[in-house]
């Protein structure tokens, strides 16, 4: 069995969304503070992050839309954690017809576009980013996705306001990924996809390690 890393690391500063801002990484407890608290010998670091949510490679709980939706405390591990998943290669819109002759029901449906060769520079917020279409994502819901990932900035188009792909899937209980990385070393099928958050109550989203384990 091969393990794939679909995940973005967390950097200091770094920029996941447009606008949002980026992580401070410090410590909060350093290997020299702690030598006054331990007998000579042994020592520890503690360290500390300060972030947004939506940083990195994350997920999205019904919370993420709905005042009424779970968050992550209530997120049902058979949702991220080892399903079986299928990788699907789209463009710039990404509708029902991508979706010709794929099983999706009960899979972990994978939109691979390559956005994510973009990741650390200015194009990687453009508006005229890969997305989900509204249709698509009824589709996909109809059809009884088990959760839904992209490699792109976001899974709706960002040139409006409107978030018709998280409104269709979080309403039908789907989980959403976003900022994936990697998916060019999948194969169409035969893997299992994982991308479980800590469960964190009041929180609607959360970074994830997300990894495919292949054969």
């Amino acid at each position: 069995m091969e393990l794939i890393d679909l995940s973005h690391t967390v950097t200091e500063g770094m920029t996941t969304y447009p606008g949002l801002p980026g992580p401070v990484i410090t410590e909060y407890l350093t290997f020299a503070d702690s030598h006054d608290r331990y007998e000579p010998g042994t020592e520890f670091a503690i360290g500390r992050i300060d972030m947004v949510a939506n940083t990195g490679t994350y997920l999205d709980t019904p919370a993420h839309r709905y005042p009424e939706g779970h968050d992550l405390s209530a997120l049902p591990l058979h949702r991220c954690a080892m399903v079986p998943g299928v990788v699907v290669d789209g463009g710039e819109a990404i509708g029902p017809e991508a979706f010709d002759g794929v099983d999706v029901h009960d899979r972990a449906v994978l939109l691979r576009t390559g956005w994510d060769r973009h990741w650390g520079t200015g194009a990687y917020g453009d508006p005229e980013h890969p997305f989900l279409t509204e249709d698509g994502a009824h589709f996909l819901a109809g059809a009884g996705a088990r959760l839904v990932g992209i490699d792109s900035v976001n899974i709706d188009h960002t040139g409006v306001g409107t978030r018709p792909a998280h409104t269709v899937l979080l309403a039908a209980g789907i989980p959403v990924v976003e900022h994936l990385t990697g998916l060019s070393a999948l194969p169409p099928e035969g893997f299992t996809f994982t991308a479980a958050p800590p469960a964190v109550r009041g929180m609607a989203t959360f970074p994830v390690r997300a990894f495919a384990a292949v054969g």
